[in-house]
């Protein structure tokens, strides 16, 4: 993680977690996120989340605004600027990702890993049932 974090920082000026971020957003409807929604997908508390998003929003790459749906919520949005960053650091990612663990392990490792993953998944959904882990 530590090496895909250096590798987005050095060629981009992006840490792994906006780097996430951006992913996210870019995979969501209309390129938004509620911020409570973002930070329980990530696993972030409130106000990591929105310290997250004020470094993202200054560099221009998502921007705030009020959600359509009940006009409480805050939702963070992807910016034009933000989408062609992940455009361009995506090459970057996607061949670290393959170097630093995809290359060196073998199938027979990734079906065990698959497989823990599960069992894991399957434990973690029983115990909390009103959660969406999968």
């Amino acid at each position: 993680m530590d090496r895909l974090d250096d590798e987005l920082r050095e060629a981009f000026g992006i840490g792994l977690n906006e780097y996430e971020v951006l992913v996210r957003l870019s995979e969501a409807d209309q390129h938004a996120l509620r911020m409570s929604t973002l930070a329980d997908a990530m696993r972030f508390s409130r106000s990591r989340i929105t310290h997250t998003i004020s470094r993202m929003e200054a560099a221009g790459w998502v921007e705030r605004c009020k959600s359509g749906d009940d006009g409480r919520g805050i939702v963070a949005q992807l910016t034009d600027q933000g989408y062609a960053l992940l455009v361009e650091a995506a090459p970057t990612h996607v061949t670290g990702v393959r170097e630093h663990l995809v290359d060196i392990a073998d199938a027979d490792d990734f079906a065990a890993m698959g497989r823990v993953m599960d069992a894991v998944v399957d434990k973690l959904s029983a115990a909390h049932p009103e959660v969406d882990i999968r």
